[in-house]
């Protein structure tokens, strides 16, 4: 029921009909990098995590992305808490696995998109249920999810030569 709410809210960007589903799992990071057939650094993975208030910080990051606590309390003037995955479903709308920032209709929920996803031209968040995903660019995510602001609150992870 989650996807039809994200496609019914996708029509305003008339993207809609770009979502996907899949026959298996895409509820992590790994198993959607196998789903779409893409290196998993261009999923985009949605985080939910405790504000300073009663509210909730989404920031859509890149797979191959951590939080790098400095940043994050730099950032956001909080410590980068998670909620529980009770308390995704209730702000996001949607459960583990299939949150993504879109229709998204909470005041107190803000959306962000973290810098490590700009290295790619288009990116794949969820589309609100375990086995879904959309294709696109950066730019349309920001749009897609009215995101606040591009943050820098993550790591990657160290190439070895």
């Amino acid at each position: 029921m989650s996807i039809e709410k994200v496609k019914e809210y996708l029509e305003q960007f008339e993207a809609a009909d770009r979502v996907m589903e899949f026959d298996a799992s895409s509820a992590t990071v790994d198993l959607a990098a196998e789903a779409l057939h893409v290196d998993g650094a261009r999923i985009c993975k949605t985080l939910s995590f405790r504000n300073k208030e009663e509210g909730a910080i989404v920031v859509q990051m890149a797979g191959d992305a951590k939080v790098d606590n400095h940043k994050y309390k730099h950032t956001f003037g909080v410590k980068a808490k998670f909620l529980t995955p009770e308390e995704v479903l209730d702000f996001t709308g949607h459960p583990i696995g299939g949150v993504c920032a879109f229709a998204i209709d909470r005041e107190d929920v803000k959306v962000y998109c973290d810098e490590s996803l700009r290295r790619f031209d288009t990116v794949f968040p969820a589309c609100g249920t375990a086995n879904s995903a959309i294709e696109v660019t950066c730019d349309e995510l920001f749009e897609f999810s009215r995101a606040l602001e591009w943050v820098d609150v993550t790591k990657l992870p160290e190439i070895s030569e």
